[in-house]
């Protein structure tokens, strides 16, 4: 009797000791009270980069453009991955090592399939397709001419890659095999070529139809990004006169305003109170905005002048949608009521759909305001706004509707700037690589991580 006893006592410790060993791994969700502030972040980073995880496409092993947990998919393309959101994925990986949700060793085998196709995939002079067959590697047009190469995609790629070479190159002998083979991805990029002969980058170009799409890309919008790695680009550069002439559109994207008491130095296109939240987002998954400045803006405050003022229109509520206020906020593009769309602060744009990405991805400039939304989200509308994979895309209380339905694009920041917000993993890792600080120089850029 005395010898179960003891072996009782044993195993009931070492229960204990597993348990709280595997706390951080598997937050405790079904509790019948509240989530602590900090267990309720874990739990929201940990769901949501379970969509980049268990949730990704097996073969590829990158993250799904979309997933719909009612299982029907509008065009049958489950098995569609996406450039962009697959970049923001890889980023999401890193974050999960460091939290303990997967080994390092597990990150590195995904990474290291995640390399694998994308050397094999469809590539247009260096950039991959916004769209990919995850099974194949073949391109998926995204429209009729948009068949090829897609810049702005590939640069929030090129972002992830950076940061896996970084994070990895110091590392075991398999390590910086894998910093290696995501080095020669991101230098096999021709940032040159999609300049399209003119002092601006073009966003697409198709083997089909050449340069018909005729997308020059002019700021502000979320693309910062890939005109600061074109600058940075080791093998196919651009000049500064490319950015300046062409993103800066010769000094023409200074247009300030002022909503709410907040300024913002440029030009939101198509809204005087800032675009949709992501282009706050984006860009900055790996360009810390921490002290970055140029000649037109100190982005820090441009970022979080966006942010409240997306935090106040919610508030004022212009529109007197239900549910607005300083708990549930934030508008940026994401499915909707009727298809999707990029909801804004302006009257024409704002459709009573709130995106939890929005506040949740700006938690590095709004984070009580952030806080506060996650926390009714979670605690006073679980069951209509959370699901396997964190807090659904968008939802509207105004017209009832609460799809179960997630985008890559959308769920990828949101592990990611939180991140930032409490550690600044992704952030130190990017600026850390000396391309990226010489192509900032380049520009004309000012930061604390200029060396």
């Amino acid at each position: 009797m005395k010898q179960k006893h003891t072996l009782y006592i044993a195993f009931a410790t070492a229960m204990l000791f597993f348990l709280a060993c595997t706390a951080k791994r598997n937050p405790v969700e079904n509790s019948e009270q509240p989530l602590s502030d900090d267990s309720l972040y874990t739990l929201v980073q940990r769901k949501t980069f379970d969509y980049f995880w268990s949730g990704a496409e097996e073969t590829s092993g990158l993250a799904r453009e979309r997933y719909h947990e009612d299982g029907i998919y509008p065009e049958n393309d489950k098995d569609v991955v996406t450039t962009g959101g697959g970049g923001f994925g890889v980023m999401a990986i890193l974050v999960g090592i460091e939290k303990g949700f997967i080994s390092r060793e597990e990150g590195r085998m995904r990474l290291e399939k995640i390399i694998a196709f994308l050397e094999k995939a469809d590539r247009f002079h260096g950039a991959w397709p916004h769209w990919l067959y995850g099974k194949t590697g073949k391109v998926k047009p995204f429209g009729t001419k948009d068949d090829g190469g897609d810049l702005v995609e590939t640069s929030f790629m090129a972002q992830g890659l950076l940061c896996i070479r970084q994070y990895f190159k110091d590392g075991t002998s398999a390590e910086k095999n894998l910093a290696e083979k995501a080095d020669q991805l991101w230098k096999e990029i021709d940032f040159s070529w999609y300049r399209n002969g003119k002092d601006v980058l073009y966003w697409h170009w198709s083997p089909n139809y050449g340069w018909e799409m005729n997308f020059a890309v002019q700021g502000y919008n979320e693309c910062l990004i890939m005109y600061v790695l074109a600058a940075a680009s080791p093998t196919h550069t651009i000049p500064a006169e490319v950015y300046h002439n062409g993103w800066a559109d010769k000094g023409a994207i200074l247009q300030p305003t002022e909503s709410y008491g907040y300024k913002l130095q440029l030009k939101h296109q198509g809204s005087t109170a800032g675009g949709p939240l992501f282009w706050a987002h984006y860009s900055y998954l790996g360009l810390d905005p921490r002290g970055l400045k140029d000649r037109y803006a100190d982005y820090w405050q441009e970022n979080t002048s966006q942010a409240m003022i997306n935090y106040a229109w919610c508030v004022n509520n212009a529109g007197h949608f239900t549910g607005y206020g300083p708990d549930s906020w934030g508008l940026t593009s994401s499915y909707s009521v009727k298809g999707y769309s990029g909801h804004a602060p302006a009257m024409d744009k704002d459709l009573g759909v709130i995106a939890p990405t929005a506040a949740l991805s700006s938690m590095p400039y709004t984070p009580e305001q952030s806080k506060r939304a996650m926390r009714h989200w979670y605690h006073d509308m679980k069951d209509k706004v959370w699901g396997q994979f964190g807090f659904y895309d968008a939802f509207s209380q105004t017209a009832q509707w609460y799809p179960r339905r997630y985008l890559a694009i959308d769920q990828g920041p949101i592990v990611v700037m939180m991140e930032n917000y409490k550690s600044g993993l992704l952030w130190n890792l990017f600026m850390s690589a000396p391309e990226v600080q010489e192509g900032l120089r380049k520009l004309g850029f000012s930061s604390p991580h200029l060396k």
